[in-house]
């Protein structure tokens, strides 16, 4: 089989390190310095010039597209696809976006403007919020069930649309014979990567997703959620992870470089939870590791303390080359179909796991 590997390309500044909490190449984080800056100075090498390097660097090294990631505190993912197309040739930009912020009918017609502008490398990774502030600060006050079916009856007046003269008169959505100008029929529609691990979520993925995508969990619990995913879809989708790595020549290297970051880690409480069951499912699995970093290892090489040390999910993999290329074979062994890898910094890990990590996949091709 064929499996589609994307590298994550960050949205909101990268770390030199894990080693090191501060956003120091580009993103809009306070504390952060500018890629360019020498002695106190901007040279004008700016943030999307570090996206586009590592975009670059992740094509060159195997990667068949990106993942654009969406926050309050970065920049708008639709637009850096504009942008960093232009500075490869194959590469597919996977777009994170909350369809409850933008109306159908304009989605098809950016999409379908992009596809034609890119040759057909727009993907979409749909997500519908985790709730609490972050959700506020798009005005959005729609409860979690209800963020779910307003996704699924945008996915169907989105699709409607691509086809032409579509009528839908919904709960959140009226529109007319909506259709796309004629210059623009006949893209390709894009892959669908559908996040949540909540039943609702569950049930739309069912309806939608061409990729029903998850957070890296213990595999076991993996093997289950695929298993619910399957039970609720009458044409069960394909499966994504997405999974950080910690990739190194030797096993210890690998945890000296965890524990240097365990170390170095700030102490302060998280933020305001939202009601995202996928971050409630990883909290709960490390509820009892105390503060020793081994004792979040949940399984050989499977280590759950990456939130501590950088912003994200909690769970990826960290040992030598050999380690983590055979855990990612056990998850296409579970099912997996595609991956989004992600390491920090993100522009020289992607070059040390395409070099290192990908070659050895077992599972890639047959």
């Amino acid at each position: 089989m064929t499996v589609d590997i994307y590298w994550r390309i960050h949205m909101e500044g990268d770390q030199s390190s894990l080693r090191r909490r501060v956003r120091s190449r580009g993103g809009f984080a306070p504390g952060g310095t500018a890629p360019g800056t020498r002695d106190g100075r901007d040279d004008g090498y700016s943030h999307a010039d570090y996206m586009a390097e590592v975009a670059r660097a992740a094509e060159d090294s195997g990667f068949v597209g990106g993942l654009l990631p969406n926050f309050p505190h970065t920049d708008d993912p639709w637009a850096a696809a504009a942008t960093l197309a232009r500075e490869t040739t194959s590469y597919r930009f996977m777009v994170a976006f909350q369809p409850g912020f933008l109306h159908p009918v304009q989605a098809a017609r950016m999409t379908a403007t992009l596809q034609r502008a890119t040759g057909g490398r727009i993907v979409y990774n749909v997500i519908s919020g985790g709730g609490g502030p972050a959700q506020l600060w798009w005005g959005d006050k729609v409860d979690h069930d209800d963020r779910y079916a307003r996704t699924s009856e945008f996915l169907d007046v989105l699709k409607g649309v691509w086809q032409g003269g579509h009528t839908h008169h919904g709960r959140f959505y009226q529109v007319e014979d909506a259709g796309l100008p004629e210059e623009l029929r006949g893209q390709p529609f894009p892959e669908i990567f559908f996040s949540g691990s909540s039943p609702a979520a569950i049930d739309a993925a069912g309806r939608h997703a061409d990729y029903y995508l998850s957070w890296l969990e213990p595999f076991d619990a993996l093997a289950e959620k695929f298993d619910a995913v399957r039970a609720h879809s009458r044409t069960p989708p394909r499966f994504a992870v997405r999974v950080d790595l910690l990739a190194r020549e030797s096993e210890q290297e690998a945890w000296a470089e965890i524990e240097e970051g365990w170390r170095a880690r700030p102490r302060e409480s998280g933020g305001a939870e939202g009601d995202s069951v996928g971050v409630r499912r990883s909290r709960a699995f490390l509820a009892d590791a105390g503060d020793d970093p081994r004792a979040l290892e949940v399984a050989p090489n499977v280590w759950g303390g990456f939130s501590q040390l950088r912003d994200g999910p909690a769970f990826g993999l960290v040992g030598d080359y050999h380690q983590v290329a055979e855990r990612l074979d056990q998850l296409l062994d579970l099912g997996v179909d595609a991956f989004i890898l992600a390491g920090i910094p993100h522009l020289e890990e992607a070059r040390r796991v395409g070099r290192h990590v990908l070659p050895l996949l077992k599972g890639r091709t047959s």
